[in-house]
């Protein structure tokens, strides 16, 4: 196995590709209790065009695809639902589907081996019926029907709106009422036979494991699969301008809630520059508006802001964005203060509380070290996106204030920033 290690924090990832194709990687905790198993495919929301392997065809599926077909992994031919199988052993099971990737997952204290057993088992034995597939329309239907409804997210599509045009990470990640009719078993079996064999999967094991042991007893749960070519996917171009600078709803919440979001424009080819840039966003976005911030106190001083607001960076090859998010009274202000705050820093930076914050985000990514479920989800994630996860420990004192400087002024710009606002529905 290739071993892959943090000097910083003493931690180490074994790393194991086999034949197959599937990588699989490990990372030992010793004496820690829970043990924490995830296997993702690359295979999301933005994946419904694409050549498949063994036909050298053009395909091209309804939107929600990647999510139905999670939805349909625990319905086994024996009539038992594996999700209710690994709840009966007391493993806390799940799985989910993102923009980029589809993940299974269990963490247990007891039973890992048996839990193993069904886990693997589930993964690799897909079973799709005419009617099993048209009663999950309904289920879906409704989750999306709750969506539809729930403000956070409406918000979150509509900053997405306003950001990109044409990019697929506006496609809703469960799809449409309509769109889902069009899902049938034999869509659901090209998908999985195109984007779950192993050259497209990895599997992220952490917790108290001999990393031999663990990777013999995997290896002997595995289907013996052929290791078919890269899958080529279709995207429309990188859109290179916001698609328009504000969108606003109302719904059913008691104060309007906000999203600010800045395009991220600039291509970045190597993984290390990828991973600095990340860190310099997390600093700085701590910086403008984090909990030890003039602009936060200021806010929730005056009432303007009534938490403080949540804070994120997305990025793939295909997309990227700032995302500051919450309640506020009066967005306009809150979005006026924030420009006038970014001004203020780009003016006059403050390289002490800089230095105070890079040690504080330098502090939670050590500790994202202390939970086995963080650091198998984190390793998985930046799998997909071709980056090492210790590379945030490492990169950390590559981030020099002059870099923090210039990254404050490509990202934080005017132009490249939208807002996404639902507000109170009328009373009369």
């Amino acid at each position: 196995m290739k071993i892959i290690e943090s000097s910083k924090i003493k931690e180490k990832a074994y790393i194991e590709k086999l034949e197959s194709g599937l990588t699989i990687i490990i990372v030992p905790k010793q004496g820690t209790k829970k043990k924490y198993i995830i296997w993702g495919t690359h295979f999301g929301s933005i994946d419904n065009k694409f050549i498949e392997p063994n036909t050298n065809e053009e395909v091209v599926v309804p939107d929600g695809v990647a999510h139905f077909l999670e939805h349909k992994m625990f319905e086994q031919k024996n009539g038992i639902n594996s999700l209710d199988a690994l709840m009966a052993l007391g493993v806390d099971a799940n799985a989910y589907t993102t923009n980029n990737h589809t993940a299974y997952l269990f963490e247990s204290t007891d039973n890992f081996y048996e839990a193993l057993d069904e886990f693997m088992d589930y993964v690799q034995n897909p079973y799709y019926t005419d009617e099993n597939v048209e009663k999950e329309k309904g289920i879906i239907g409704q989750e999306i029907r709750m969506y539809d409804d729930d403000p956070a997210w409406q918000l979150y599509m509509n900053a997405l709106d306003c950001l990109y045009k044409e990019n697929p990470i506006k496609i809703d990640i469960a799809g449409t009422v309509e769109s889902i009719s069009g899902i049938n078993k034999e869509i659901l079996y090209k998908c999985y036979n195109t984007f779950y064999n192993p050259a497209n999967m990895v599997l992220v094991v952490c917790g108290d494991f001999e990393p031999e042991k663990i990777l013999k007893e995997i290896k002997s749960r595995l289907i013996p699969k052929e290791n078919h070519a890269e899958i080529k996917r279709f995207y429309p171009p990188k859109e290179l301008v916001i698609n328009k600078k504000s969108k606003e709803t109302k719904m059913e919440v008691s104060q309007p809630i906000f999203m600010i979001g800045f395009k991220d424009v600039n291509d970045i080819k190597s993984s290390e520059e990828v991973i600095k840039k990340h860190i310099a966003i997390e600093v700085l976005l701590n910086m403008l508006c984090g909990k030890s911030s003039k602009l936060y106190k200021k806010m929730y001083d005056e009432g303007v802001l009534l938490s403080q607001p949540d804070l994120d960076y997305e990025f793939t090859n295909l997309y990227a964005h700032v995302l500051i998010s919450g309640q506020t009274n009066n967005p306009e202000k809150f979005q006026n203060e924030l420009n006038n705050a970014i001004n203020e820093f780009k003016q006059n930076f403050d390289e002490s509380y800089f230095n105070r914050i890079k040690k504080k985000v330098y502090g939670d990514y050590v500790c994202e070290y202390n939970s086995v479920a963080d650091i198998a989800r984190m390793f998985l994630a930046d799998f997909f996106k071709g980056l090492n996860s210790f590379d945030y420990i490492e990169q950390y004192d590559a981030v020099t204030t002059e870099y923090a400087k210039q990254v404050l002024e490509e990202i934080f710009d005017e132009k490249n920033e939208i807002i996404s606002v639902v507000r109170p529905k009328d009373n009369n």
